[in-house]
């Protein structure tokens, strides 16, 4: 895999707004607009300097790539239209997050997934990411998605947008990745099943790794891993060094704080150190 850096990029905030953030996952193709349009006054008023977006699909793009099986590959023509379908699921959702960015002045551009990463068994094997390297230096916010893309191995698959994050934070030398999810952040155990959870403020990689077993998977339909497979995702990014937090996106003004280095309730994940701390 081709590490290509852009020295003359200054090393971008990477920031995930989470599928079950900005839809409503138990009604499929339902936004959240009042979610969306206070995140995007969130971003603007944090004022950052070179930042990437990445959103999840929720129950945009969900549902459909399950009923047609795109995660596990081409394996019957019946599944080139639910491909499509797909991808039309995620660029709507995507239309409407750039369109609410759009109206607090914020130069988002989408870049669809599908058009410059080709992925070998899932996981990202090409991305030209020279367009979006320039944008970044022309002052644009590139908006990316998880996406149905095409796969050398297996025809095509779904490429989730926690993959995307981790590898575009690796590529890019990233200042740091803030995720947003509908949780405060990493639990001793399920927040949502169990009322014993306690919420992890600082974890080692080690520790992270140890406790991966007992985080809650998702119930709705997820076909990139639900909660556990998101966490994964970001392990290679944390072994670069790369600051993590993850934040509860659904709470007024957290992706704010984040994005502007103030104290936020949620999960620092660092490389080293021994001991979680939790509240």
């Amino acid at each position: 895999m081709e590490e290509n850096v852009i020295a003359s990029v200054s090393k971008p905030t990477i920031l995930k707004l989470g599928g079950s953030v900005i839809t409503i996952k138990g009604r499929p193709f339902t936004p959240n607009k009042k979610a969306i349009i206070r995140l995007a006054e969130e971003i603007a008023r944090s004022n950052v300097n070179s930042l990437i977006i990445v959103h999840g699909g929720g129950s945009f793009g969900h549902p459909i790539a399950k009923q047609y099986e795109i995660n596990r590959g081409y394996k019957d023509p019946s599944q080139i239209i639910g491909f499509s379908k797909t991808h039309q699921a995620m660029t709507t959702l995507n239309r409407l997050i750039i369109n609410a960015l759009i109206d607090q002045d914020i130069p988002a551009i989408e870049i669809q997934p599908s058009s410059c990463i080709i992925t070998k068994s899932g996981r990202i094997q090409i991305m030209e990411q020279r367009p979006f390297t320039k944008l970044l230096r022309m002052g644009f916010v590139p908006v990316l998605y998880g996406d149905a893309v095409p796969d050398s191995e297996t025809g095509f698959a779904i490429l989730s947008g926690d993959q995307l994050i981790s590898t575009l934070a690796m590529r890019l030398n990233a200042d740091r990745i803030i995720v947003g999810a509908d949780v405060d952040g990493i639990c001793t155990a399920d927040p949502k099943t169990d009322s014993s959870a306690k919420l992890i403020c600082h974890i080692s990689l080690s520790e992270l790794k140890k406790l991966l077993p007992k985080i809650g998977k998702a119930k709705a339909p997820d076909v990139t891993g639900g909660m556990v497979g998101k966490i994964v995702e970001l392990i290679p990014a944390i072994e670069r060094k790369i600051p993590t937090i993850i934040v509860n996106a659904t709470k007024p003004n957290n992706v704010y704080k984040a994005l502007k280095n103030e104290n936020v309730v949620g999960t620092i994940i660092n490389k080293g150190g021994n001991v979680a701390k939790s509240n």
